[in-house]
């Protein structure tokens, strides 16, 4: 029998665990092979659970530092010299960020609050600042800058002045701006109104707002012409290209040489959106117009959104969903049916199952009784009939 002397453990790069080798014998070596296993076995167990422990708290970070960063902010500094204009800079551009971040979280109320933090305290919020573009010139500094803040920083400042604010967010929106003009609708090609949706950069905002990007696919799957007419098809196809929970065109075009006229409705996970509302950009003219209007609009979705996920003592009304079958005859009697069905009282959701050429199999979501339901469909000259048990959408 061979016997030697004993070696010290070594770390194994096979296995990524430590595995203790000793000169000893077989039957020494397999009695210690047997008393390592179970041990092998719990550390394999333990370091999956902490690979997974890390994905996913780094996800969950991810999520939280998108919402607690705010892009785009743009300075404009003087002071005596380059390098000064550049340090003011970046402390202005830390206390407007940090202003967008508390309306964005907490509405004008929050901005109130916390209007009397300096540049100082607000410097020890932020965890970091990157530089998105930047202009310096004797004595100047022009930039547009994106800076982070630390969560559990700002929440904090908020308890200490008493803010109420939001960090749920609402599911991804995607708006198709299309510009109505006298030359005809255009959605891909460059336009003020295009420009004015793909300047406000809100993909962080508690209501994530995504424009299309206008590429070759966009193209393909809707046209202009069809986005006006709301076709259900060509929007559903791209609700899903981009992962949406919804999609609403915006409609602009001119009303006289400084003032466009904006509208959108349809359904959204916010409820029902109806917008209609002239915008003069004075001697800005019509990209003033135009910007006013797209941000108006993106400041009501946040703000509507906040409102439903505040929480009030009253419970918000459960959904109800019951299949219907909508007969029409073209796609334009179909959009002007879904149109007429989400303005009805007590219905939240119109969810498409399958269209076809004469009709569409929808779920009905409703927040009253179905007595209730059927009442409010008279009321806009509709009716619901039972055809040997299924729903059938009919008009009076």
């Amino acid at each position: 029998m061979h016997t030697g002397s004993r070696q010290c453990g070594l770390l194994s790069a096979e296995s990524g665990f430590f595995d203790y080798r000793f000169n000893v014998t077989n039957r020494e070596t397999r009695v210690v092979q047997d008393l390592l296993k179970p041990l092998q076995a719990v550390a394999r167990s333990l370091l999956i659970a902490f690979i997974c422990l890390v994905v996913a708290s780094s996800a969950g970070f991810g999520r939280e530092s998108t919402l607690y960063t705010v892009s785009n902010v743009e300075v404009d500094v003087t002071a005596k010299d380059a390098s000064t204009a550049k340090l003011k800079a970046i402390s202005e551009a830390q206390v407007k960020a940090f202003r967008v971040l508390a309306e964005r979280l907490g509405g004008p109320e929050a901005v109130t609050a916390v209007e009397y933090l300096d540049a100082a305290e607000i410097g020890r919020m932020m965890s970091s600042l990157s530089i998105q573009s930047e202009k310096s010139g004797p004595g100047r500094y022009i930039g547009k800058l994106s800076i982070a803040f630390l969560p559990d920083k700002v929440r904090h400042a908020f308890a200490q002045f008493g803010v109420s604010y939001s960090e749920e967010r609402a599911p991804r929106i995607v708006i198709l701006p299309v510009w109505n003009g006298p030359e005809g609708p255009v959605a891909w090609e460059d336009n003020a109104w295009r420009k004015a949706w793909l300047s406000l950069n809100t993909e962080n905002d508690l209501v994530p707002v995504m424009v299309p990007l206008g590429d070759l696919d966009d193209s393909e799957t809707i046209t202009p012409e069809q986005a006006l007419r709301g076709d259900a098809v060509k929007l559903e196809s791209l609700k899903l290209r981009y992962e949406a929970e919804a999609v609403l065109v915006a409609i602009a075009e001119p009303n006289g040489e400084t003032a466009i006229r904006a509208v959108m409705s349809g359904a959204s996970p916010l409820g029902t959106v109806a917008f209609d509302k002239v915008f003069d950009g004075a001697e800005g003219g019509l990209d003033a117009a135009a910007a006013m209007a797209a941000q108006r609009f993106v400041a009501l979705l946040n703000e509507k959104w906040k409102a439903a996920s505040a929480g009030s003592p009253q419970q918000a009304a459960p959904i109800q969903t019951v299949a219907v079958t909508v007969p029409f005859r073209s796609l334009g009697q179909w959009n002007a049916i879904r149109a007429q069905l989400l303005s009805v009282q007590g219905v939240a959701q119109v969810d498409v199952t399958t269209i076809a050429s004469g009709g569409a199999r929808i779920r009905l979501g409703f927040t009253s009784d179905f007595g209730e339901l059927k009442q409010s469909l008279a009321v806009v000259g509709m009716k619901l009939i039972d055809i040997k048990g299924a729903w059938v959408l009919q008009p009076l």
